[in-house]
Protein backbone atom coordinates (compact mmCIF):
# COMPACT_ATOMS: atom_id res chain seq x y z
CA UNK A 1 0.00 0.00 0.00
CA UNK A 2 1.23 3.52 -0.83
CA UNK A 3 0.10 6.87 0.55
CA UNK A 4 -2.18 7.24 -2.48
CA UNK A 5 -4.15 4.16 -1.40
CA UNK A 6 -4.93 5.41 2.11
CA UNK A 7 -8.45 6.45 3.03
CA UNK A 8 -8.68 10.13 3.93
CA UNK A 9 -8.31 11.97 6.17
CA UNK A 10 -5.12 10.31 7.37
CA UNK A 11 -1.96 11.37 9.14
CA UNK A 12 1.06 9.75 7.50
CA UNK A 13 4.29 9.46 9.50
CA UNK A 14 7.38 9.57 7.30
CA UNK A 15 9.73 7.13 9.04
CA UNK A 16 12.65 7.97 6.77
CA UNK A 17 12.52 11.63 7.78
CA UNK A 18 11.88 10.71 11.40
CA UNK A 19 15.08 8.64 11.45
CA UNK A 20 17.04 11.44 9.80
CA UNK A 21 15.94 13.81 12.56
CA UNK A 22 16.85 11.28 15.23
CA UNK A 23 20.30 10.78 13.74
CA UNK A 24 20.97 14.52 14.02
CA UNK A 25 19.85 14.53 17.66
CA UNK A 26 21.96 11.47 18.41
CA UNK A 27 25.00 13.23 16.98
CA UNK A 28 24.44 16.16 19.37
CA UNK A 29 24.26 13.68 22.24
CA UNK A 30 27.46 11.97 21.19
CA UNK A 31 29.35 15.22 20.54
CA UNK A 32 28.50 16.76 23.92
CA UNK A 33 27.49 14.02 26.32
CA UNK A 34 24.15 15.73 26.97
CA UNK A 35 20.90 13.82 27.27
CA UNK A 36 17.95 14.40 24.94
CA UNK A 37 14.34 13.53 25.73
CA UNK A 38 11.24 13.38 23.52
CA UNK A 39 8.71 16.01 24.61
CA UNK A 40 5.54 13.98 24.16
CA UNK A 41 3.32 17.06 24.10
CA UNK A 42 4.39 17.55 20.47
CA UNK A 43 4.52 13.96 19.29
CA UNK A 44 3.05 11.00 21.17
CA UNK A 45 2.79 8.38 18.43
CA UNK A 46 4.03 5.53 20.59
CA UNK A 47 4.13 3.17 17.62
CA UNK A 48 7.40 4.95 16.81
CA UNK A 49 8.81 4.88 20.36
CA UNK A 50 10.94 1.77 19.73
CA UNK A 51 12.71 3.65 16.92
CA UNK A 52 12.98 6.87 18.93
CA UNK A 53 14.33 4.98 21.92
CA UNK A 54 17.28 3.80 19.81
CA UNK A 55 18.46 7.41 19.51
CA UNK A 56 17.21 9.37 22.55
CA UNK A 57 17.48 8.99 26.32
CA UNK A 58 13.79 8.90 27.16
CA UNK A 59 10.64 10.98 27.37
CA UNK A 60 9.29 14.00 29.18
CA UNK A 61 5.66 14.50 30.16
CA UNK A 62 3.30 17.33 31.05
CA UNK A 63 0.88 15.20 33.05
CA UNK A 64 -0.02 11.80 34.37
CA UNK A 65 -1.15 10.22 31.10
CA UNK A 66 1.94 11.27 29.15
CA UNK A 67 4.09 10.06 32.04
CA UNK A 68 2.41 6.68 31.95
CA UNK A 69 2.78 6.49 28.17
CA UNK A 70 6.48 7.25 28.32
CA UNK A 71 7.07 4.62 31.00
CA UNK A 72 4.97 1.94 29.31
CA UNK A 73 6.00 2.45 25.69
CA UNK A 74 9.62 3.64 25.81
CA UNK A 75 10.73 2.60 29.28
CA UNK A 76 13.82 4.80 29.47
CA UNK A 77 14.31 8.00 31.48
CA UNK A 78 10.91 9.48 32.29
CA UNK A 79 10.64 13.15 33.32
CA UNK A 80 7.60 15.25 34.21
CA UNK A 81 6.82 18.94 34.66
CA UNK A 82 3.45 20.51 35.40
CA UNK A 83 2.50 23.99 36.63
CA UNK A 84 0.86 22.20 39.58
CA UNK A 85 0.30 18.60 40.64
CA UNK A 86 -2.93 16.97 41.78
CA UNK A 87 -2.72 15.25 45.13
CA UNK A 88 -4.39 12.04 43.94
CA UNK A 89 -1.92 11.66 41.05
CA UNK A 90 1.30 12.58 42.81
CA UNK A 91 2.29 9.23 44.30
CA UNK A 92 1.85 7.52 40.92
CA UNK A 93 4.01 10.16 39.21
CA UNK A 94 6.77 9.63 41.74
CA UNK A 95 6.54 5.89 41.18
CA UNK A 96 6.88 6.01 37.38
CA UNK A 97 9.12 9.08 36.84
CA UNK A 98 12.84 9.59 37.33
CA UNK A 99 12.80 13.40 37.42
CA UNK A 100 9.98 15.62 38.66
CA UNK A 101 10.13 19.40 38.17
CA UNK A 102 8.11 21.78 40.31
CA UNK A 103 6.80 25.16 39.22
CA UNK A 104 6.73 26.79 42.66
CA UNK A 105 8.31 26.47 46.07
CA UNK A 106 4.87 26.11 47.64
CA UNK A 107 4.35 22.90 45.64
CA UNK A 108 7.84 21.74 46.61
CA UNK A 109 7.03 22.30 50.29
CA UNK A 110 3.74 20.46 49.95
CA UNK A 111 5.10 17.35 48.23
CA UNK A 112 8.78 17.12 49.17
CA UNK A 113 8.30 14.42 51.80
CA UNK A 114 6.53 12.23 49.21
CA UNK A 115 9.29 12.44 46.61
CA UNK A 116 11.33 9.53 48.00
CA UNK A 117 14.18 8.67 45.60
CA UNK A 118 13.07 10.76 42.62
CA UNK A 119 15.31 13.56 41.35
CA UNK A 120 13.69 16.94 42.07
CA UNK A 121 14.00 20.14 40.07
CA UNK A 122 12.55 23.64 39.96
CA UNK A 123 11.49 25.50 36.85
CA UNK A 124 12.89 29.01 36.73
CA UNK A 125 11.81 32.01 34.70
CA UNK A 126 14.81 34.03 33.47
CA UNK A 127 12.44 36.82 32.35
CA UNK A 128 14.17 36.89 28.98
CA UNK A 129 11.64 37.01 26.14
CA UNK A 130 12.97 35.91 22.77
CA UNK A 131 9.57 35.28 21.19
CA UNK A 132 8.56 37.39 18.25
CA UNK A 133 5.26 36.61 16.59
CA UNK A 134 3.98 33.84 18.88
CA UNK A 135 3.32 35.60 22.18
CA UNK A 136 0.89 32.86 23.24
CA UNK A 137 3.92 30.57 23.62
CA UNK A 138 6.13 33.01 25.57
CA UNK A 139 6.70 31.69 29.12
CA UNK A 140 8.71 34.83 29.93
CA UNK A 141 5.90 37.29 29.20
CA UNK A 142 5.05 39.67 32.05
CA UNK A 143 2.89 37.92 34.63
CA UNK A 144 3.71 34.45 33.32
CA UNK A 145 2.66 31.64 35.66
CA UNK A 146 5.47 29.41 34.41
CA UNK A 147 8.65 29.24 36.46
CA UNK A 148 10.03 30.98 39.52
CA UNK A 149 11.56 34.42 38.97
CA UNK A 150 14.81 35.46 40.64
CA UNK A 151 12.88 37.72 42.99
CA UNK A 152 10.73 34.80 44.20
CA UNK A 153 13.50 32.20 44.39
CA UNK A 154 13.84 30.61 47.85
CA UNK A 155 17.53 30.31 48.68
CA UNK A 156 16.63 28.56 51.93
CA UNK A 157 15.19 25.63 49.94
CA UNK A 158 17.98 25.18 47.40
CA UNK A 159 19.25 22.13 49.28
CA UNK A 160 16.05 20.29 48.41
CA UNK A 161 16.76 20.53 44.68
CA UNK A 162 18.87 18.39 42.35
CA UNK A 163 18.47 20.61 39.31
CA UNK A 164 16.97 23.61 37.58
CA UNK A 165 14.78 23.66 34.49
CA UNK A 166 13.94 26.44 32.06
CA UNK A 167 11.83 26.37 28.92
CA UNK A 168 11.54 29.65 27.03
CA UNK A 169 11.88 28.81 23.33
CA UNK A 170 9.44 27.98 20.55
CA UNK A 171 10.65 26.94 17.10
CA UNK A 172 13.88 28.90 17.63
CA UNK A 173 17.56 28.75 16.74
CA UNK A 174 20.49 28.40 19.12
CA UNK A 175 21.28 32.13 19.18
CA UNK A 176 18.11 32.58 21.25
CA UNK A 177 19.27 29.79 23.54
CA UNK A 178 22.63 31.53 24.00
CA UNK A 179 20.86 34.77 24.87
CA UNK A 180 18.58 32.98 27.32
CA UNK A 181 21.50 31.21 28.97
CA UNK A 182 23.09 34.59 29.73
CA UNK A 183 19.96 35.56 31.64
CA UNK A 184 19.74 32.19 33.39
CA UNK A 185 23.34 32.41 34.56
CA UNK A 186 23.01 36.02 35.65
CA UNK A 187 19.96 35.30 37.80
CA UNK A 188 20.38 31.66 38.83
CA UNK A 189 23.99 30.73 38.07
CA UNK A 190 25.08 30.87 41.71
CA UNK A 191 22.63 28.06 42.49
CA UNK A 192 23.83 25.84 39.64
CA UNK A 193 27.18 25.20 41.30
CA UNK A 194 25.44 22.92 43.79
CA UNK A 195 23.15 21.20 41.28
CA UNK A 196 23.38 17.85 39.53
CA UNK A 197 21.66 18.87 36.30
CA UNK A 198 20.26 21.68 34.19
CA UNK A 199 17.34 21.04 31.85
CA UNK A 200 17.23 23.55 28.98
CA UNK A 201 13.70 22.59 27.98
CA UNK A 202 12.36 22.44 24.46
CA UNK A 203 11.68 24.70 21.51
CA UNK A 204 15.11 23.97 20.01
CA UNK A 205 14.60 23.52 16.24
CA UNK A 206 17.73 21.40 16.03
CA UNK A 207 16.73 19.44 12.93
CA UNK A 208 15.84 22.51 10.86
CA UNK A 209 18.29 23.01 7.95
CA UNK A 210 19.47 26.46 9.10
CA UNK A 211 19.88 25.53 12.78
CA UNK A 212 23.30 26.38 14.24
CA UNK A 213 24.20 23.06 15.86
CA UNK A 214 27.77 24.17 16.52
CA UNK A 215 26.55 27.03 18.73
CA UNK A 216 24.16 24.69 20.55
CA UNK A 217 26.97 22.26 21.30
CA UNK A 218 29.19 25.11 22.45
CA UNK A 219 26.49 26.27 24.88
CA UNK A 220 26.09 22.77 26.27
CA UNK A 221 29.82 22.22 26.77
CA UNK A 222 30.27 25.59 28.46
CA UNK A 223 27.50 24.89 30.97
CA UNK A 224 28.88 21.43 31.67
CA UNK A 225 32.39 22.78 32.23
CA UNK A 226 31.38 25.82 34.26
CA UNK A 227 28.94 24.17 36.68
CA UNK A 228 29.75 20.47 36.49
CA UNK A 229 26.12 19.61 35.74
CA UNK A 230 24.50 17.12 33.42
CA UNK A 231 22.61 18.91 30.63
CA UNK A 232 19.20 17.83 29.35
CA UNK A 233 17.34 18.99 26.24
CA UNK A 234 13.72 18.04 25.63
CA UNK A 235 12.75 18.90 22.06
CA UNK A 236 9.38 17.87 20.70
CA UNK A 237 9.10 19.42 17.26
CA UNK A 238 12.73 18.70 16.37
CA UNK A 239 12.11 14.97 16.73
CA UNK A 240 9.32 14.80 14.15
CA UNK A 241 9.87 18.02 12.20
CA UNK A 242 8.70 17.63 8.58
CA UNK A 243 8.12 13.94 9.30
CA UNK A 244 4.40 13.76 8.61
CA UNK A 245 1.61 14.50 6.15
CA UNK A 246 -2.14 14.94 6.47
CA UNK A 247 -3.88 13.46 3.44
CA UNK A 248 -7.26 14.96 2.61
CA UNK A 249 -9.82 14.73 -0.19
CA UNK A 250 -11.64 17.61 -1.88
CA UNK A 251 -15.39 17.10 -1.34
CA UNK A 252 -16.74 20.16 -3.13
CA UNK A 253 -15.86 23.55 -4.61
CA UNK A 254 -17.94 26.53 -3.48
CA UNK A 255 -17.76 29.92 -5.21
CA UNK A 256 -19.44 32.77 -3.29
CA UNK A 257 -17.02 35.42 -4.49
CA UNK A 258 -14.08 33.28 -3.32
CA UNK A 259 -13.42 29.84 -4.73
CA UNK A 260 -13.30 27.57 -1.69
CA UNK A 261 -12.32 23.92 -1.54
CA UNK A 262 -14.35 21.93 0.99
CA UNK A 263 -12.06 19.24 2.44
CA UNK A 264 -12.60 16.22 4.66
CA UNK A 265 -9.82 17.60 6.90
CA UNK A 266 -10.34 20.50 9.27
CA UNK A 267 -8.16 23.17 10.86
CA UNK A 268 -10.40 23.26 13.93
CA UNK A 269 -10.47 19.47 14.36
CA UNK A 270 -7.28 18.10 12.85
CA UNK A 271 -4.66 20.87 12.97
CA UNK A 272 -5.78 23.31 15.70
CA UNK A 273 -2.51 25.26 15.69
CA UNK A 274 -3.54 26.69 12.33
CA UNK A 275 -6.17 28.72 14.19
CA UNK A 276 -4.39 29.08 17.54
CA UNK A 277 -0.99 30.41 16.46
CA UNK A 278 -2.17 31.13 13.70
CA UNK A 279 -0.13 29.85 10.77
CA UNK A 280 -0.48 28.70 7.19
CA UNK A 281 0.51 25.03 6.92
CA UNK A 282 2.66 23.99 3.96
CA UNK A 283 0.80 22.13 1.22
CA UNK A 284 2.48 19.85 -1.30
CA UNK A 285 2.58 21.09 -4.92
CA UNK A 286 1.03 24.48 -4.13
CA UNK A 287 2.06 28.12 -4.04
CA UNK A 288 1.10 31.41 -2.47
CA UNK A 289 -2.17 33.04 -3.62
CA UNK A 290 -1.78 34.22 -7.23
CA UNK A 291 1.59 32.56 -7.66
CA UNK A 292 0.14 29.76 -9.77
CA UNK A 293 -2.74 29.74 -12.26
CA UNK A 294 -5.56 28.65 -9.92
CA UNK A 295 -6.08 30.10 -6.44
CA UNK A 296 -8.44 28.63 -3.85
CA UNK A 297 -9.31 29.09 -0.20
CA UNK A 298 -9.10 25.81 1.68
CA UNK A 299 -11.74 25.03 4.28
CA UNK A 300 -13.53 22.09 5.85
CA UNK A 301 -16.93 20.46 6.10
CA UNK A 302 -17.44 21.59 9.71
CA UNK A 303 -20.06 24.25 10.44
CA UNK A 304 -17.48 26.69 11.89
CA UNK A 305 -17.38 29.71 9.57
CA UNK A 306 -13.79 30.41 10.58
CA UNK A 307 -12.55 26.90 9.89
CA UNK A 308 -10.24 28.26 7.21
CA UNK A 309 -6.86 26.67 6.53
CA UNK A 310 -5.56 29.31 4.15
CA UNK A 311 -5.34 30.46 0.54
CA UNK A 312 -3.23 28.44 -1.92
CA UNK A 313 -2.59 28.35 -5.65
CA UNK A 314 -2.13 25.40 -8.00
CA UNK A 315 -0.93 24.76 -11.53
CA UNK A 316 -4.21 23.13 -12.46
CA UNK A 317 -7.88 23.38 -11.63
CA UNK A 318 -8.82 21.44 -8.48
CA UNK A 319 -11.99 19.34 -8.58
CA UNK A 320 -13.92 17.13 -6.15
CA UNK A 321 -12.14 13.83 -5.63
CA UNK A 322 -8.66 15.36 -5.82
CA UNK A 323 -6.29 14.54 -2.97
CA UNK A 324 -4.13 17.13 -1.19
CA UNK A 325 -1.28 16.62 1.26
CA UNK A 326 -0.53 19.05 4.08
CA UNK A 327 3.08 18.85 5.23
CA UNK A 328 4.79 18.95 8.65
CA UNK A 329 1.73 17.30 10.21
CA UNK A 330 3.40 14.87 12.63
CA UNK A 331 3.76 17.52 15.34
CA UNK A 332 0.97 19.12 17.38
CA UNK A 333 -1.71 17.42 15.28
CA UNK A 334 -2.50 13.94 16.63
CA UNK A 335 -1.91 15.19 20.17
CA UNK A 336 -4.36 18.10 19.81
CA UNK A 337 -7.09 16.90 17.46
CA UNK A 338 -10.74 16.63 18.44
CA UNK A 339 -14.17 15.49 17.25
CA UNK A 340 -15.99 18.83 17.08
CA UNK A 341 -19.17 18.52 14.98
CA UNK A 342 -18.84 14.75 15.20
CA UNK A 343 -16.16 14.87 12.53
CA UNK A 344 -14.19 11.58 12.56
CA UNK A 345 -10.57 11.61 13.65
CA UNK A 346 -8.05 10.91 10.86
CA UNK A 347 -6.49 7.49 10.70
CA UNK A 348 -2.77 7.20 11.44
CA UNK A 349 -0.41 5.47 9.01
CA UNK A 350 3.32 4.87 9.01
CA UNK A 351 5.17 5.22 5.74
CA UNK A 352 8.09 2.84 6.13
CA UNK A 353 11.52 3.58 4.75
CA UNK A 354 10.85 1.31 1.75
CA UNK A 355 7.85 3.47 0.76
CA UNK A 356 5.19 1.02 1.93
CA UNK A 357 2.40 2.44 4.08
CA UNK A 358 0.81 0.66 7.03
CA UNK A 359 -2.34 1.87 8.77
CA UNK A 360 -1.52 1.66 12.48
CA UNK A 361 -4.69 3.19 13.92
CA UNK A 362 -8.25 3.81 12.74
CA UNK A 363 -10.96 5.68 14.61
CA UNK A 364 -14.73 5.33 14.48
CA UNK A 365 -18.00 6.31 16.09
CA UNK A 366 -17.05 4.67 19.40
CA UNK A 367 -14.09 7.02 19.78
CA UNK A 368 -16.47 9.97 19.46
CA UNK A 369 -19.21 8.55 21.68
CA UNK A 370 -16.94 7.27 24.46
CA UNK A 371 -15.68 10.79 25.19
CA UNK A 372 -19.27 11.82 25.96
CA UNK A 373 -22.02 10.59 28.23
Amino acid sequence: MTRFDLKTPCYIIDEKKLRQNLQILKQVRENTGCKILLAQKAFSCFYEYPMIGQYLDGTTASGIFEARLGREEMGKENHVFAPAYKDEEFDQLVEICDHLVFNSFSQLERYYDRCKEISIGMRVNPECSTQGEHAIYDPCAPGSRLGVTAQSFREDMVGMLDGLHFHTLCEQNSDDLAKTLEAVEEKFGKYLYGMKWLNMGGGHHITRPDYDIELLESCIRRIQKTYGVEVYLEPGEAVALQAGLLATEVLDVVDNGVKTLILDASAACHMPDVLEMPYRPPLMDSGMPGEKAYTYRLSSYTCLAGDIIGDYSFDREIVPGDRLYFQDMAIYSMVKNNTFNGIPLPSIAAEHENGECEVIKEFGYADFKNRLS
